[in-house]
């Protein structure tokens, strides 16, 4: 009986319950079948997790202003946009572990971050703050081309379970 084909940066036991040549984790030198983590992959999962730290810094200190009594338009407008804050840190901070693991989708997501960051450091700069600026811009802008690299887009090819499905 013939076995599915294996994509080597997912791991499959055999079927005598040891394991296989791609049973390993992602990113162990000298593992059979297995391509060490790219520096690239490091790189971004690293950028990614600064910028969750830097949204939930600011989600704090937006907390912080609300309950000592900053002037608000509306009290309801300020806890979603606090809500919002936590939610985009939380999503980062998914979107660099699963990076660093290899998962696939993780790259357009990273990706999409990034050009938001842009978006915000671009105008950021040009409006008189330029340390802030470069500190959104020089990382944002890293990251980007670490994304396309070919040793990057090769390790974060990982789709997911291990089991086939039906």
């Amino acid at each position: 009986m013939s076995r599915p084909p294996v994509n080597p940066s997912q791991s499959t036991p055999e079927p005598d319950g040891k394991d296989g040549p791609g049973a390993s984790t992602p990113g162990t030198a000298g593992a059979p079948g297995r391509t060490p983590r790219p520096l690239g992959v490091a790189v971004i999962s690293l950028v990614v997790v600064l910028e969750a730290l830097a949204l939930l810094g600011a989600a704090a200190w937006y907390a912080f202003e609300l309950l000592t009594g900053a002037p608000v338009l509306t009290f309801w407008g300020a806890i979603f946009t606090l809500g919002l804050l936590l939610a985009f840190s939380a999503w980062l901070f998914a979107v660099g572990h699963f990076l660093f693991r290899g998962y696939r989708w993780t790259r357009a997501a990273a990706l999409v971050a990034q050009l938001f960051v842009l978006t915000i450091g671009f105008p950021t700069m040009t409006g008189g703050l330029v340390l802030p600026g470069l500190a959104m811009i020089i990382p944002a802008l890293a990251a980007i081309v670490f994304l396309f690299q070919k040793d990057v887009i090769a390790y974060a090819s990982r789709t997911g379970g291990t089991s086939a499905a039906l």
